[in-house]
């Protein structure tokens, strides 16, 4: 019964995968489609030596790694905040959430210029109120800028899986160390903290399997600039297929791409699958 659905997501998922490891071996240009020649592995050898790729590499790790502690350690904060009881607690909770339902295109657009703009936007005239000269933030701290952006957007989803750990946490336990003199921070460090262990864990896993692919905030935002300083390596692949029109190149790094992405999730699972067996 699950074999017509099991077999057209198998042909979804292959055919692209083998057409992308097909035109990794050709030399093949948009600019003349006509002309395609077998050059084996030396795609790979020109996007691996390319000066590019190590920069790119580098700009995805601090991406990857930037967003995650400021979502897990804001996910935490907000969780601990938002578990409190207080007025309007469920608007305050779906403002906090608001930002996850933002498509990332049109939120990258709003902090471009709304907010991060050096002439119109907002963080521009705050600083004009106070004497200050205004920070061009996309052409000084790039990639700085796109961490902000993204964290913004996937820290409800943090917030969200934490605070529902969170509110499973058993509270008599938490009651009877605060009768045994227990300071709150005693309280968060040896009881709080090791039960959202396994959430923080499946938070990590999961923001990092979509960090790896981030494309929509650096192409309208900065373009992958100035020069490369924000180019991630999603964003050199389109950068060698669409822009430089080289498919071959282009194709061979987006292998290397999947090869990276699978090694970091494999390894990922690997480490929440040791934590949820303790």
């Amino acid at each position: 019964m699950l074999a017509p659905s099991v077999t057209l997501l198998f042909l979804w998922m292959l055919v692209p995968l083998v057409l992308t490891l097909y035109f990794s071996t050709l030399r093949y240009n948009l600019l003349a489609p006509g002309v395609t020649a077998f050059t084996g592995l030396q795609n790979y050898s020109y996007f691996l030596s390319d000066p590019a790729f190590r920069t790119a590499i580098t700009n995805t790790l601090v991406l990857v790694s930037g967003v995650l502690v400021i979502t897990v350690t804001g996910g935490i904060l907000l969780a601990l905040l938002l578990d409190q009881p207080m007025w309007g607690q469920g608007v305050v909770r779906l403002l906090v959430l608001a930002p996850f339902f933002v498509m990332p295109t049109v939120s990258a657009l709003v902090w471009k210029n709304m907010f991060l703009n050096p002439v119109n936007g907002l963080f521009a005239h705050l600083a004009g109120a106070l004497g200050l000269q205004p920070y061009d933030f996309l052409a000084i701290s790039p990639l700085a800028s796109i961490i902000g952006i993204v964290s913004w957007q996937w820290l409800p989803f943090a917030t969200l899986i934490l605070l529902t750990a969170l509110q499973s946490l058993d509270r008599d336990q938490v009651e009877a160390a605060e009768m045994d003199g227990a300071a709150a921070s005693a309280r968060f460090r040896f009881i709080v903290l090791p039960h959202l262990a396994r959430p923080i864990t499946v938070v990590i896993l999961m923001e990092t399997i979509f960090l790896l692919s981030i494309f929509a905030e650096i192409l309208v935002t900065t373009n992958g600039g100035p020069g490369i300083a924000s180019t991630n390596l999603t964003y050199l692949v389109y950068a060698e297929t669409l822009l430089r029109f080289d498919v071959g190149t282009g194709s061979a790094g987006a292998v290397v791409a999947i090869v990276l992405a699978n090694i970091v999730a494999m390894f990922l699972v690997r480490m929440i699958g040791k934590n949820l067996a303790a």
